[in-house]
């Protein structure tokens, strides 16, 4: 069932009426002033978008960013699935767990620190 906005003509308040069938009124009573000549307006609607969606958008992260960047885990998650992507892979499971706990605000555990070149 719609939902419509109206504005009154004599007092020009503006108003929203549920319509629940073919039958309704065209012009429903303003319920300030009582008057029944009302316009019907072109109400605004609402789109959301999902997370994966924004970030597609966005693209995928870019190299240059600053260190902060990836310290939060939701750009990591997207830094890892873009490389899965780029060589042909899958993203396991697991690793796939881990990113969509991010999103939600998950922190994931603590990674173990490795020593690089020695």
């Amino acid at each position: 069932m719609p939902i419509y906005e109206f504005r009154c003509q004599r007092c020009r308040a503006r108003f929203s009426t549920l319509v629940r069938g073919f039958n309704t009124p065209a012009a429903p009573v303003c319920p300030r002033c009582g008057a029944a000549d009302a316009e019907r307006l072109v109400s605004t609607f609402a789109y959301h978008r999902s997370p994966k969606d924004i970030q597609e958008d966005a693209g995928p992260p870019s190299m240059t960013n600053s260190p902060e960047f990836y310290s939060d885990p939701r750009n990591l998650g997207r830094w890892t699935e873009q490389k899965f992507k780029e060589m042909g892979l899958d993203v396991p499971p697991e690793v796939q767990e881990k990113i969509e706990a991010a999103r939600d605000g998950e922190t994931p555990d603590k990674l173990e620190e490795t020593s690089w070149g020695d």
